[in-house]
C-alpha cells in the first residue's frame, strides 16, 4: 500500500493533520468546520493580522463565531501561521486564495501559482492537494500539474491532486458550509476518494465527478447561471421602465407560476466575490478555443451598464425637483454588495458614488456593516440615520437592502426615495414618495 493509500486510515482516525492555505471568507469557515471535525488545521496566510486575530481567538469573518475560532485554538485544533515551511507537517493542503480578474478582465491566477510554489519547495509522497479557488475549466490539470512537477513524484501513486470548489455564500443563514453539497474531482480515482473522504467529514453530501475539469465547469455553470438570469431580471427591468410598468409587481406575479420559472430579481448592478468574476472566466477560456460565449457577454454588458443606468436616474430624478446632481445632498442606504454582510467586493455601489461623485454630488452613505470604505480614492465612514441626515438630503437612494434598517422611517422622514432593491415594498404610509427601479 502506498503512502497516499495510507491517507484513508489517517482520515478515519482523524490522525491526518490539515493545512488551509488563504484565510478569508472561504478558508476560515473550513477551517473551523474542519476542527469541528476532529482534525488538527493549521490556516496559513501571507497577511499576518488575520494570523494574529486566529492566535487570539478572534473572527473576522461574519459568518464565524470568535467563541467557536477560541474554542478549537485551546484545544490545539486550530493554529494559523504566515510561515509556509510548517507545509512539510501537514498531510491533506486545501488551497482557498483568491482569483480575480486582471483590468483586461483576464483571470488572474497569480495567487495560485504563489500557493503552488509555496506547496511544491515541501511536497512528499502521501499529501492530497485540493484546490478550492474558482478558476477556469484545465486549471487544475494544465495549469497547476507543471508547478508541482520537479518534485520526482507521480500523481495519483505519490500524492494526490483534486479540485473542489467553494459554495459559500456570506451572510446565508439556511445554506452555510456543512449542508451545502461539496462536488469533487480528482486527477485520478483514487484522488476522487480521498478528497471526499475528507469532506464527508464535513458535508452532509459529498458529489464527485469524474475529472478536476468537470467539477471546475460545475462552479462556473452555477455561477453564470445567475449572472444570466440577473442580466435578463435586469433588462425586463429596464424593458419595463420603458413600458411605464413595475417590474417587481410583474416578477411577483410571474413567481407564482409552480412550474417553469425560476424567480430572479433585477438591481443596481453584480456584485460579490463570484457571480460577476466567474461567468467572465469560462468566457476567457472559450475564446481561447475560438468559441463565442454569446450569452455570457450579453449578460455582462447588461449588468455592467447597471450602476451607469442608476446614476442616469437618479440624475432624472433631481432634475425633476429642480435639481442638479452638482451639489445635491445624495444619502446612500448600503454599500455592501448584498444585504446583511460587510462584503464590498465588486459591489456596484461603489460604482454608483463614484459615478455620482464624478458629477459633484455631495455623498454621504449609512450602513450597518460596513464603518469605513474608500470610494473613488476618497475615505468615507458610515453616517448614523438621523432624522437630520434623512432631512437635510435631497434623495435616499437604497443600493442595499439591509435588514436593519428600518424603512418606514426612512420613507417618512426623508424626501424622495429611489429603492433599487424593493426594500420599500411593504412601507405602506408616503408610497408617493418612492421611485423604484
Amino acid at each position: 500500500m502506498s503512502k497516499l493509500e495510507d491517507l484513508r486510515g489517517k482520515i478515519d482516525s482523524r490522525e491526518a493533520r490539515i493545512g488551509v492555505i488563504g484565510l478569508g471568507y472561504v478558508g476560515l469557515p473550513l477551517v473551523v468546520e474542519l476542527g469541528h471535525a476532529g482534525f488538527r488545521v493549521t490556516g496559513f496566510d501571507v497577511d499576518p493580522t488575520k494570523v494574529r486575530a486566529i492566535s487570539e481567538g478572534r473572527s473576522y469573518i461574519g459568518d464565524v463565531e470568535s467563541a467557536e475560532v477560541e474554542k478549537l485554538a485551546a484545544a490545539g485544533r486550530l493554529e494559523a501561521t504566515t510561515d509556509f515551511d510548517k507545509l512539510a507537517e501537514v498531510d491533506i493542503i486545501n488551497i482557498c486564495v483568491p482569483t480575480p480578474l486582471r483590468k483586461t478582465r483576464d483571470p488572474d491566477v497569480s495567487f495560485i501559482a504563489a500557493a503552488m510554489q509555496e506547496i511544491r519547495k515541501h511536497l512528499r509522497e502521501g499529501q492530497l492537494i485540493i484546490l478550492g479557488s474558482t478558476t477556469y475549466p484545465g486549471t487544475t490539470h494544465e495549469f497547476v500539474i507543471p508547478l508541482l512537477a520537479g518534485a520526482g513524484l507521480e500523481i495519483g501513486t505519490d500524492y494526490g491532486l483534486a479540485f473542489a470548489p467553494e459554495r459559500i455564500d456570506p451572510g446565508n443563514t439556511k445554506f452555510k458550509v456543512t449542508n451545502v453539497p461539496k462536488v469533487v474531482g480528482g486527477e485520478t480515482a483514487l484522488c476522487t476518494e480521498l478528497a471526499c473522504k475528507v469532506f464527508d467529514t464535513v458535508f452532509e453530501t459529498t458529489v464527485p465527478v469524474t475529472s478536476t475539469q468537470a467539477a471546475e465547469m460545475v462552479k462556473l455553470l452555477e455561477n453564470t447561471f445567475r449572472a444570466i438570469n440577473i442580466g435578463l431580471a435586469n433588462e425586463i427591468a429596464l424593458m419595463c421602465e420603458k413600458l411605464d410598468l413595475d417590474v417587481w409587481e410583474v416578477i411577483d406575479a410571474a413567481a407564482t407560476k409552480p412550474y417553469g420559472f425560476m424567480k430572479f430579481t433585477p438591481g443596481p448592478g453584480l456584485g460579490g466575490h463570484c457571480i460577476p468574476v466567474d461567468p467572465a472566466y469560462l468566457s476567457w477560456k472559450m475564446k481561447s478555443l475560438n468559441f463565442p460565449a454569446r450569452f455570457i457577454e450579453l449578460a455582462t454588458e447588461v449588468n455592467s451598464g447597471m450602476p451607469d443606468h442608476v446614476v442616469d436616474r437618479i440624475a432624472e430624478m433631481l432634475n425633476e425637483d429642480r435639481l442638479a446632481v452638482n451639489g445635491s445632498r445624495i444619502l446612500i442606504l448600503g454599500v455592501a454588495y448584498k444585504s446583511g454582510v460587510d462584503d464590498m467586493r465588486e459591489s456596484p455601489a461603489l460604482d454608483v458614488i463614484a459615478g455620482l461623485l464624478e458629477r459633484g454630488g455631495e455623498i454621504q452613505y449609512h450602513d450597518p456593516y460596513v464603518a469605513e470604505c474608500e470610494i473613488a480614492g476618497r475615505t468615507m465612514k458610515s453616517v448614523d440615520l438621523t432624522d437630520d441626515v434623512l432631512q437635510t438630503s435631497d434623495l435616499v437612494v437604497i443600493l442595499t437592502d439591509h435588514a436593519d434598517v428600518d424603512y418606514d422611517r426612512v420613507v417618512r422622514v426623508g424626501p424622495r426615495v429611489f429603492d433599487t432593491r424593493n426594500a420599500t415594498k411593504d412601507v405602506k404610509a408616503d408610497r408617493e414618495k418612492i421611485t423604484r427601479l
